[in-house]
């Protein structure tokens, strides 16, 4: 047995020194050399499909007088692509090509190709032909991979753009106010004082508030002071005493206009900022001199004083000013409730022209209808030449996808501010113009734009900045996809939580990856109500194991 063993070896290796001693044998022993690719099954990296294809040749296969041509072949629906032959040459050849010495070599290539559709169902081959002098024989085909992954390419790339906001109060606040005045040093309520035309239009104000139904007074306020000449321990008794004064005649003034809300009572002492607001408006020749002291000084004997020392200045003073800061100020804090979305999207219909710029843009922010929105930023620019609904005009375009008139609209905007910025990237993101979509998304450097500056990660192969990018995204289709790529599936199962087709086929490219037929399939069910994704579905390697 052990003579049998010993003839069979020895038979063995005298065959593989005399299997290629001619060039002939080279490809007739073809399966004794070992081919192997990495990535396995082939992927499609921003528009190119690359892998490294590894050849080992056994020691005594190379002819030392034959040269090899070694043709990739990318085969796919609808046609194939060649890459030029490499060429390889035994040890005895004259020539510049690869040397495959007689006891074996390994070598590796770099294999590449452009993507085109039709790839993403596809396969490798190596095609090789062994010439001596003036004779050649053909290798058989060999299949060294499977192809293409196109996983990619399911990146949305229509870019992400925002509205600019309306500055539309709900809740608008407003005030309606009277006032009594007081004689010097004294806290008596005058009776004329109760019937003023100050405390007239603040009664009239009250009903008219409580007649309108978008009206409602939440407080009132009831404020005393003193004007600021005497001590100002002085000033600070005698406000306290008008304060009390005051709250009485409130409610003279109010019987019959009754005000159903908090009131608030306040004594404010030395009435300093009446001073300077009445001052700024007076006509008086050196009023911007005691401002300029009201600056400098923050005690209140020292600004007492130094405006007293301009004598000319103080009698007027006196006379014009001090007298209408000896008071108390009712004022009534109202809350106007604006029109609802309901009520503007009814005006926009019926009545437009009653809407001022704010509520044309939150008409326009709420509108269903893109045409809608589109005709009501037109008005908005038209009436109020408003830059922002310019701008928005642009971006309702954008989300029609009516490229023209986005571009159109942004040549008109005036501000070249990070929200144009990022608007410009995405038409030229839209546009195939990744260079100058990359520049725009830099140059604005918002949120969004780092969004968008991610899909252009994703295109270019960079899947670790796309995921890390869009670590904080709110909108979950990008984000899951760039996880996936850069290998996290953990992240990327966590973060599909929309439902739609869309999403439910990254759910299913997940589960394929983890190995989860019974998810693949639930998946893939959901993703197929798109007629799309269902053809893709079909032909997508991903699921190669689960067809």
């Amino acid at each position: 047995m052990k003579k049998s063993f010993k003839s069979l070896s020895a038979a063995l290796i005298g065959l593989a020194a005399v299997a290629c001693s001619s060039p002939e044998k080279m490809a007739e022993m073809a399966e004794n050399v070992s081919v192997q690719c990495n990535p396995a099954v082939l992927e499609v990296v921003a528009g190119k499909v690359n892998a490294t294809v590894t050849v080992t040749y056994p020691a005594d296969y190379f002819h030392p007088k034959a040269i090899l041509e070694v043709t990739p072949v990318l085969v796919y629906e609808g046609g194939e692509a060649k890459m030029e032959p490499f060429v390889y040459q035994g040890e005895k050849v004259v020539d510049n090509y690869k040397v495959v010495p007689s006891e074996g070599s390994t070598v590796s290539e770099k294999v590449s190709f452009d993507y085109v559709p039709g790839m993403e169902k596809s396969y490798l081959e190596l095609r090789s032909v062994v010439k001596y002098k003036n004779k050649s024989a053909e290798f058989p085909t060999r299949k060294v991979a499977d192809g293409a992954n196109t996983t990619y390419m399911l990146v949305n790339k229509s870019g992400t753009v925002d509205y600019k906001a309306d500055n539309y109060q709900e809740i608008i606040k407003q005030t309606a106010e009277g006032q009594i005045l007081y004689t010097i040093n004294s806290s008596v309520v005058r009776s004329s004082q109760l019937k003023s035309e100050s405390i007239k239009d603040f009664q009239a104000a009250i009903d008219e508030i409580k007649a309108n139904e978008r009206k409602e007074i939440v407080s009132t306020d009831i404020v005393a002071y003193a004007s600021p000449d005497g001590g100002e321990e002085l000033n600070a008794k005698l406000s306290g005493k008008r304060s009390k004064t005051a709250e009485t005649a409130f409610g003279k003034v109010t019987k019959g206009h009754e005000v159903d809300a908090p009131v608030n009572v306040k004594s404010i002492g030395q009435d300093w900022e009446g001073f300077k607001e009445l001052v700024a408006q007076s006509d008086l020749e050196d009023k911007d001199l005691i401002i300029r002291v009201l600056s400098m000084y923050s005690d209140p004997a020292v600004r007492e004083k130094e405006i007293k020392n301009m004598s000319a200045v103080y009698t007027t003073l006196a006379k014009e000013i001090l007298p209408e800061l000896r008071r108390a100020r009712f004022i009534a804090n109202v809350e106007f409730t604006n029109y609802s979305n309901e009520e503007l999207l009814n005006l926009i219909e019926e009545n437009i022209d009653v809407l001022d710029e704010e509520a044309l843009l939150r008409a326009a922010s709420v509108a269903k209808s893109n045409d809608t929105k589109v005709a009501v930023y037109k008005k908005a620019i038209e009436k109020f030449n408003s830059a922002r609904a310019q701008y928005n005009l642009a971006v309702a375009y954008l989300n029609s996808d009516k490229l023209a008139d986005a571009k159109a609209a942004l040549a008109k905007v005036s501000e070249k501010d990070a929200d144009y910025q990022n608007a410009m990237g995405v038409v030229a993101l839209r546009e195939g113009n990744y260079a100058e979509a990359a520049k725009c998304f830099n140059a604005s450097g918002n949120a969004t734009s780092k969004e968008n500056l991610a899909v252009l990660d994703i295109l270019n192969g960079k899947y670790a900045d796309a995921a890390a990018k869009l670590a904080n995204s709110k909108c979950c289709y990008n984000k899951t996809l760039a996880y996936i790529l850069a290998g996290q599936l953990d992240k990327a199962s966590a973060s599909a939580t929309c439902a739609s087709p869309e999403v439910a086929y990254l759910k299913a490219v997940i589960a394929a990856r983890q190995g989860n037929a019974d998810a693949v399939k639930a998946n893939l069910k959901e993703a197929g109500k798109d007629d799309k994704l269902a053809e893709r579905a079909a032909k997508d390697i991903e699921f190669a194991q689960y067809r």
